[in-house]
């Protein structure tokens, strides 16, 4: 079993061997029992978007890692592996840019609250 950081690492690394861009990391535990950690990436295309998380599911299963589902394969736009303990987001630059994932799952300080 490997601790938070060594997940986290461990799928840094692995995102980053296949190019993945715009590699976001998000500690979720504080605002979520669903999962630790969520990851966000960036892909240069659906193939490279496919490349990448066909890759990362080849590694965790080399690593023994759990992998819950993966969804999205078929369109490649954006990609979710779940891994249980880490949800990793694999997405084209547009799609990113619509969704904004990061903003949603980091929290508002009080500044930002306040508006």
């Amino acid at each position: 079993m490997l601790t938070y950081d060594e997940l986290a690492d461990f799928l840094v690394c692995t995102l980053t061997e296949r190019k993945a861009q715009e590699i976001a990391v998000l500690d979720v535990r504080k605002l979520t029992y669903l999962t630790d950690l969520m990851l966000v990436a960036t892909g240069t295309s659906r193939r490279h978007v496919v490349a990448v998380t066909e890759f990362l599911v080849s590694e965790a299963k080399r690593y023994k890692l759990s992998i819950l589902g993966v969804e999205g394969k078929e369109r490649a736009d954006w990609v979710l592996v779940d891994l249980g303990d880490a949800l990793v987001h694999v997405m084209r630059a547009s799609v990113r840019d619509f969704y904004q994932l990061e903003r949603l799952w980091t929290p508002m300080s009080s500044e930002e609250h306040a508006m």
